[in-house]
């Protein structure tokens, strides 16, 4: 594992603080690097990985690369924040080798972690906090290339404090699977599934992108996550699907289509199958806790 960790290489895209009203109003935001705030004023709320976090001053949160991730200010706060790429040997995760926790209570030390990369890396503030504005992939070139302006000294402090801020996320749990190296391709499919659930997804189609038959596809995916790819890929649909239920007003029509379901019925089948609840019921309940 120490031999992995090695090779991971973190890549910062922007920093800086902001003070965020009611406008931090943004849905279905799935972006290919690390967002990592901390609080100083107000409170917000963050829902990803089935799971809503309400921001609060004096803690640090973490939301992974390719997740689906909703955001939702209902009056004012204020935060440094952080986004940057990870990435361990071909285009592996580190959040395929560790678990992390996504909330924690920041120490002074944190604080001034944050605070001192906003000085070393003056002017890399996002203009708009719309993620439409800043995530694509000529904006990101464009963050990237800025550390070339990085002198020898200022590179390796922002790497050092990047690396020592995430690793205040790890948790000593183990996955459910420790993934081989060799099966490093599997990393870019999940990463694929995340952002196209909205899509039919075929198994010929992703075994194609690895240059793998279907078959061994299969078997290597399932050795990997202990999940056949058909599975998985229904599973984290529902999961989508319950996230906005819980953070949108979107109809069940509009919901199904965005997580990929081809109409209602089969929606709420598959749904039901999963939770043991439809999902106008799951919507309810979660309304009235």
């Amino acid at each position: 594992m120490i031999e992995i960790l090695q090779s991971l290489r973190l890549t910062l895209l922007n920093t800086g603080y902001a003070k965020l009203g009611t406008s931090w109003d943004f849905d279905n935001v799935i972006s290919p690097f690390t967002r990592m705030y901390y609080i100083t004023k107000g409170t917000a709320r963050v829902y990803h990985n089935d799971n809503v976090y309400h921001l609060k001053p004096g803690y640090m949160y973490l939301i992974p690369s390719f997740t689906y991730a909703r955001y939702i200010c209902d009056d004012y706060h204020e935060q440094y924040y952080i986004s940057f790429l990870e990435e361990i040997n071909s285009g592996l995760s580190i959040y395929n080798f560790k678990n992390f926790e996504y909330e924690i209570k920041a120490s002074e030390q944190c604080l001034y972690y944050f605070k001192r990369l906003t000085i070393l890396n003056a002017n890399r503030e996002i203009k708009n906090s719309d993620p439409k504005t800043y995530d694509n992939r000529p904006t990101l070139q464009d963050f990237i290339k800025q550390n070339e302006n990085l002198s020898t000294q200022e590179f390796l402090e922002t790497q050092g404090i990047l690396t020592t801020l995430l690793s205040n996320f790890i948790t000593n749990k183990k996955l459910p699977k420790e993934i081989n190296l060799s099966n490093s391709n599997l990393n870019q499919i999940l990463n694929y599934i995340n952002k196209n659930l909205h899509l039919p997804i075929t198994i010929d189609e992703l075994a194609n992108t690895c240059h793998y038959s279907t078959d061994y596809f299969s078997k290597l995916f399932l050795n990997t996550y202990g999940l056949r790819p058909n599975k998985y890929i229904q599973s984290k649909r529902i999961e989508r699907a319950q996230l906005l239920l819980l953070t949108t007003k979107d109809s069940l029509e509009e919901i199904a289509q965005k997580v990929g379901f081809e109409n209602v019925s089969y929606f709420s089948r598959s749904f039901k199958k999963h939770t043991e609840k439809t999902p106008a019921s799951f919507r309810k309940e979660q309304v009235n806790i």
